[in-house]
């Protein structure tokens, strides 16, 4: 695949429609939740239409990934693409929750396809890694990009076209990228036949489920001490410590172990999962704090902010990498994360409009957003080429990991402290006793606020707002730990020879 050979815009367009559409589905289908369980009439099952596309683009993520390493970037992408938009199509035509989760299966497995090689595709067409990081700072940015136009976008669908229209915008979206695609990027083809590593595909994929299953029902719809969450974790160490023997002695191993003897991927992956957590942690408990504590009508006035700095972030600093050495720049990052996460452990219940907004800023510029470009430039001048799509996707994949167990632990913390706060004031506040664990959930004052005592709620609001604060501890430590790491990536920076990267060896 060369530049040369390849019309670099049209590709770019195309790679950018197709990460626009994958990116934007979660917080479309967000919006238009509650219509969707009304049809169905379900709602004991809807946190699966979430969780669905989250395991199977996760679990899929670094399969995808080695598959365009060893058969090519073109022929994966339009796999990943075509699956996706088989799955929206799907997706509107369910009747039934059961089906609509199901296919949403369909539609992460072709996520996870779509950001990896999307980044691998710019790495491999632009000659001159500057030029990549600038571009991979633009993509990064439409990441954040979706989750600001997703909400109002997917809120506008439902109430005008439906629902359902919510997937069915995807197809015109991925037919254009998939058409353009294919005419634009031209590929070179290997007359090498690889050899595919199933054994090691199958045990990551179990590996990755099982754990991310843990972590989304511990606390929740399982104890943690239960004989399923035991059965999970232990599932998923088990056939880890498998995969890890496999991978060591597999000829085309599906995740290289090698890779992480460079300093800068081991880092980067570390402080990709430390990114996740942050950002994974603010994005679910934000709109708690503004609608539940603040009490705002909704949540847009704060997130809206924090996405709009993330897109200057990730462009900016995709920028940046061409002056300052990537340990420098994450440094910064997780010197920022540890700043706004403690300003969040001790914002206050009545905290002005402009200060939120000021925080949130910080928290996009400075915390999540240079992460976006920052992380897969590292990665990318830091391994042998030949490894490039899978090392693309090591970056989405220990965030994602990162977000899902830094939202599950946060969640027991906040849940606990808010049980906890409210039984001791329960008296103080007039409470009965049996209706403790029923005003326990941070999701009413969100949806029954207005409609409680005055005196309850704002106890209640109090509350809630402490227990979110001593949730956010867990993020300055996360922060702590991504600060650390940074200090031990090495000196690596863009354009660096194959001599540099072999110097930043352990």
């Amino acid at each position: 695949m060369t530049g040369s050979r390849s019309n670099n815009k049209l590709v770019i367009l195309a790679m950018a429609l197709g990460l626009l559409m994958s990116s934007l589905d979660n917080t479309i289908v967000a919006s238009c939740i509650n219509k969707l369980s009304e049809d169905f009439n379900v709602f004991d099952k809807v946190s699966w239409v979430f969780t669905a596309y989250m395991l199977a683009a996760t679990s899929t993520m670094l399969v995808f990934g080695k598959l365009s390493d060893l058969f090519g970037r073109k022929m994966f992408y339009l796999i990943g693409i075509g699956m996706f938009l088989l799955g929206s199509a799907l997706c509107g035509l369910a009747q039934s929750a059961d089906q609509l989760i199901w296919f949403r299966v369909i539609q992460g497995i072709g996520s996870g396809a779509l950001m990896p090689i999307s980044f691998t595709i710019i790495y491999t067409i632009f000659k001159d890694p500057k030029d990549a990081a600038k571009m991979s700072g633009v993509f990064g940015a439409i990441f954040g990009l979706s989750s600001v136009a997703g909400p109002q976008l997917g809120s506008f669908i439902a109430e005008h076209l439906g629902w359902r229209w919510n997937f069915y915008i995807n197809v015109p979206i991925g037919l254009a990228s998939m058409i353009v695609l294919m005419f634009a990027l031209k590929e070179t083809r290997s007359d090498r036949k690889p050899k595919i590593d199933y054994l090691g595909t199958l045990f990551l994929i179990i590996t990755t489920v099982s754990l991310m299953l843990a972590l989304e029902w511990g606390g929740k719809t399982y104890a943690w001490n239960s004989w399923q969450e035991i059965s999970l974790f232990a599932t998923s160490l088990v056939v880890g410590t498998l995969f890890i023997f496999v991978e060591l002695r597999a000829a085309e191993p599906v995740l290289p172990l090698s890779i992480f003897k460079n300093k800068m991927v081991l880092g980067t992956s570390i402080i990709c999962f430390c990114q996740g957590v942050i950002m994974f942690s603010a994005i679910t408990y934000l709109p708690s704090f503004t609608v539940g504590v603040l009490g705002h009508s909704n949540s847009n006035g704060v997130l809206t902010p924090m996405m709009a700095s993330l897109i200057a972030g990730a462009i900016l600093f995709g920028y940046l990498q061409s002056k300052f050495a990537f340990r420098t720049l994450m440094l910064f990052t997780m010197l920022m994360t540890i700043v706004a996460a403690s300003l969040l452990s001790v914002v206050s219940s009545h905290a002005s409009n402009g200060y939120m907004i000021a925080l949130m800023i910080l928290l996009g510029l400075g915390a999540v957003g240079p992460l976006m470009s920052v992380a897969q430039s590292a990665i990318a001048a830091n391994v042998d080429p030949k490894y490039m799509g899978v090392s693309s996707s090591i970056v989405g994949f220990w965030r994602n990991i990162g977000g899902i167990m830094g939202a599950t632990i946060m969640a027991t913390i906040v849940n606990n402290n808010l049980n906890q706060l409210i039984t001791e004031g329960a008296d103080k506040a007039g409470i009965p006793s049996d209706k403790i664990s029923t005003l326990a959930n941070p999701e009413l004052l969100m949806r029954a606020g207005g409609q409680l005592d005055p005196q309850i709620r704002s106890f209640l609001q109090e509350a809630l707002g402490t227990a979110i604060n001593h949730g956010f501890i867990l993020s300055i430590c996360i922060g702590g730990i991504g600060l650390v790491t940074a200090m031990f990536v090495g000196a690596s920076r863009l354009g660096s020879t194959k001599k540099q990267a072999s110097a930043a060896h352990i």
